[in-house]
């Protein structure tokens, strides 16, 4: 079966990306955060190309993420994150997965399981600096480390990782981040002050990796950086983007000026041209809200979106290319042939280049090229 739309994934520049942070990380370890499928790109493809090019550590948001690799036979060291309040652990304590905690009752239920199990829990404490989402607040690091520590001592847990996470480390200057990295440097005192004292600690993303050297620490965590997308506006450090996406045209129609296209339509051509019909819609991960920004490569042109963005397609403005069914359009990629980038796609549906990467669709078929 021909696949109606594509993403290809060049392997080569995950390895890229993964080497360039690892070389930033220096004597610290690289974690290759994967999840969300990779970001869109393949956890398992992700995670093996960026383990032989450096990574040391993976990241993943959920149990159920962790578990499909651990079953793919990925024996690396691995954090996971969100687990919801009735999560028991046997599993993951069986695999061999680091828990991140930032709350008394997930520590209980961790020494439970471990009990449970015969095991020894492995955490990180998590504590918030101010982003305000996950982690203990500062009015309760002291309970956290306490009880951290009382089950240290009984042998069911062993406290591995000390972490929290950046709310803008874009800018090296702000004021904000500087108050994280020093409430981190604290809470690192409070703890071992209660007598924890974690191997590793860990704040630095993917922009604080790769600019702020007081963030990184023992272990970088690389997010969209890993996939090629640069971290910090106007910046690059030499990353290439790892995702093209791209479909076939299925049909091109001549038609006169004043002819109104997709729904509404709200959009009327305004000239003779031809239309191209392509099938990738917002269920496959375009944006609708790009609608008369957004464009695609076709033929070594760039041609615009024509009116709304459908479920499954989207008509392209190709006025007088010499375009025909068969012919592939070009959403994004790396944009050295002129294509737009995932960059270019965030800002036209102001959003971020990590919503344009996960968006796109299961239907739209993954092939990989370069290096495993």
């Amino acid at each position: 079966m021909t696949a109606m739309a594509e993403a290809v994934v060049d392997l080569d520049a995950i390895a890229h990306n993964a080497g360039v942070l690892a070389a930033t990380a220096g004597p610290a370890g690289m974690m290759a955060v994967v999840k969300a499928d990779g970001f869109g790109h393949g956890a398992a493809e992700v995670a093996r190309t960026a383990l032989r090019s450096g990574a040391t550590w993976l990241g993943v948001a959920s149990v159920a993420e962790a578990l499909a690799l651990r079953a793919q036979g990925f024996t690396a060291p691995m954090l996971l994150w969100l687990y919801p309040p009735t999560e028991t652990f046997e599993d993951v304590l069986r695999a061999g997965v680091d828990v991140s905690v930032g709350g008394v009752e997930a520590l209980e239920a961790l020494a439970d399981a471990a009990d449970r199990t015969g095991t020894v829990a492995t955490v990180h404490l998590k504590i918030d600096t101010g982003m305000s989402r996950g982690g203990a607040p500062v009015e309760e690091w002291m309970q956290l480390f306490t009880w951290a520590r009382k089950f240290e001592g009984a042998g069911l847990m062993r406290v591995r990782g000390l972490w929290s996470h950046l709310a803008g480390a874009e800018n090296p200057d702000s004021a904000h981040l500087k108050a994280q990295l020093r409430d981190f440097a604290v809470g690192r005192e409070t703890a071992l002050t209660a007598g924890i004292d974690p191997p590793i600690l860990h704040l630095a993303n993917s922009a604080a990796a790769l600019q702020i050297p007081e963030a990184r620490y023992d272990l970088l965590r690389a997010g969209i950086a890993l996939y090629g997308i640069e971290p910090v506006p106007g910046k690059t450090f030499g990353l290439r983007p790892a995702m093209t996406v791209r479909a076939p045209i299925l049909l091109t129609k001549r038609v006169p000026a004043g002819t109104g296209v997709s729904y509404g339509p709200d959009f009327f051509t305004d000239r003779e041209t031809t239309l191209a019909l392509v099938p990738l819609g917002f269920a496959d991960g375009v944006p609708r809200q790009a609608a008369g920004r957004a464009e695609f490569l076709v033929n070594g042109a760039r041609c615009p979106v024509a009116g709304r963005v459908s479920m499954d397609q989207v008509v392209l403005d190709v006025g007088d290319l010499p375009v025909r069914a068969g012919d592939h359009a070009v959403m994004f990629g790396p944009g050295d042939r002129g294509e737009p980038t995932a960059a270019e796609w965030a800002a036209w549906a102001g959003t971020n280049p990590n919503d344009i990467l996960t968006g796109i669709g299961a239907r739209v078929t993954r092939r990989y090229e370069g290096a495993p």
